[in-house]
């Protein structure tokens, strides 16, 4: 009888196991978020005049923390801040230019250093893609379409201690 329950116990571990892993297959996965370990650190870049500073941290608690700086003639004229964190529906991208409420754009392609991020509907971008090059460059691109003409911006930065 001991015997008996014994298995029957390692059976319902078992099951109970099995099906959060289930679960979890079908839902958004934590470790997409690891997989973006790459965007982690410090980034600067320079054009015309503005300096560039983009900070990525994490992940914490699952998810990714970033803010991005632009200062010309050495005043702050431009900031953001963005989060990447994993919801029910899937792994967000949450951009806040100038402390306004996030919009988020969901991770539709997740590469070996590339991500692409959409939200079909926003005014724009529309799309948000970072990549990682070999000579340790990370990019930014955002694209869409405003008043029915393409539009895209792009930004390069390099790692700093």
């Amino acid at each position: 009888m001991t015997r008996f329950i014994i298995v029957r116990s390692w059976i319902g571990i078992f099951l109970m196991v099995a099906s959060t892993g289930l679960a979890l297959a079908d839902g958004p996965a934590a470790g997409d978020i690891a997989r973006l370990q790459w965007m982690r650190g410090r980034w600067v870049g320079e054009s015309e005049g503005v300096r560039m500073e983009e900070h990525w941290i994490g992940p914490l608690g699952g998810a990714l923390l970033g803010v991005h700086g632009d200062v010309k003639s050495g005043r702050l004229v431009s900031w953001e801040f963005f989060r990447i964190d994993v919801a029910q529906e899937g792994v967000f991208y949450y951009a806040s230019p100038r402390s306004a409420a996030p919009t988020t754009f969901k991770l539709v392609k997740l590469g070996n250093r590339r991500a692409v991020f959409e939200n079909k509907i926003h005014d724009f971008p529309q799309r948000i893609l970072y990549w990682l090059d070999g000579k340790d460059v990370l990019h930014a691109r955002i694209e869409g379409t405003r008043n029915g003409v393409s539009r895209s911006e792009e930004w390069a930065w390099t790692r700093r201690p």
